[in-house]
């Protein structure tokens, strides 16, 4: 007998989702917080659970980059996705071209206060994950876990060469057309907060971001925002360096992290060692989005650690 021919990543995800429960359904409501109105969505509440909070990357997308793309995380528990400012159903602030990725932080801690949260949890994917770290340290009292998903280094250093790090990428993979798209593209363009230039960059670099390109063939919707394109500028144009932070969570985190990822795993296993209870979960062949590529070994890895008990509170 022949072997049969391995899954594409594309068949595992099917099979995998077809043998999960039904996607949770989401109440959506506007919250008030530091003078927005931010637009939240919630999945039904889980008694003795601790909610999570999921923020998506991407820095000029809504929550929906992540729904239902992280469904299986509200299995036992609460699920909330919000809109950040200027970004999704959330208005921009006065002054969006002044944003800065500070006043997202400030939001999240302002968020789980305006919620009546005591505690919760917190996940991230890409930029999403930078943010959850950021806040876990900016709220250590109210952040009992975190789990991030191919989450930005702790530095800028990574930024610099992701640009070809992903041409390299797709050359490898022969994907051409692709490889042209974002070889035509200046990334210090980026540098200024134009939101056309970043919709663009985002949607051309998308292929990258993926071990398997059959995986791309959908990319992100063209998204305009003018607080995300000014807050990824700035972010670019002057650099950071959030290692002491880093070094101040004291939550226990799993960072979660695609091998074939053109944001290298170096950086999750450079945060783990910044982070004092930080460890990495390495996915083979995987790319940037390891919960599509691998969605088993990276939704097991992420609910047990979320179900592990919390040995300072006792709390689940």
């Amino acid at each position: 007998m022949s072997t049969p021919a391995p899954l594409t990543a594309a068949q595992r995800l099917v099979a995998w989702r077809r043998a999960r429960p039904r996607t949770p359904p989401l109440t959506r409501r506007t919250v008030r917080v530091r003078g927005l109105d931010f637009a939240v969505w919630e999945s039904p509440a889980v008694a003795g659970a601790t909610p999570l909070l999921a923020i998506n990357g991407g820095m000029i997308y809504g929550h929906d980059l992540l729904w239902p793309a992280l469904a299986p995380l509200a299995e036992g528990r609460q699920i909330i996705l919000y809109d950040q400012r200027g970004r999704g159903e959330t208005p921009a602030p006065p002054g969006a071209r002044s944003a800065r990725i500070e006043h997202d932080i400030l939001d999240i801690v302002a968020l789980r206060e305006a919620l009546g949260m005591t505690r919760w949890d917190l996940t991230g994917h890409s930029w999403g994950g930078g943010m959850a770290l950021l806040a876990a340290a900016a709220d250590p009292d109210g952040v009992r876990r975190v789990v991030t998903f191919d989450a930005v280094g702790a530095t800028s250093g990574w930024l610099d060469a992701l640009h070809a790090r992903a041409l390299a990428h797709l050359a490898a993979r022969n994907a051409t057309d692709a490889y042209d798209a974002l070889a035509a593209l200046d990334p210090t363009a980026f540098f200024e907060p134009d939101p056309e230039r970043h919709a663009t960059y985002s949607r051309t670099m998308y292929p990258a971001w993926f071990h398997d390109q059959q995986m791309a063939v959908a990319g992100p919707p063209y998204t305009l925002s003018v607080t995300g394109a000014a807050v990824a500028a700035q972010l670019r144009r002057e650099g950071f360096d959030w290692r002491e932070r880093y070094r101040a969570i004291r939550a226990p985190v799993l960072l979660i992290h695609g091998e074939a990822d053109a944001l290298p795993i170096a950086e999750a296993e450079a945060n783990a060692t910044l982070i004092p209870q930080g460890r990495v979960v390495r996915i083979p062949e995987a790319g940037h989005m390891p919960f599509f590529e691998h969605p088993e070994p990276t939704f097991a890895a992420a609910l047990d650690f979320l179900a592990e008990t919390d040995t300072t509170s006792g709390l689940p």
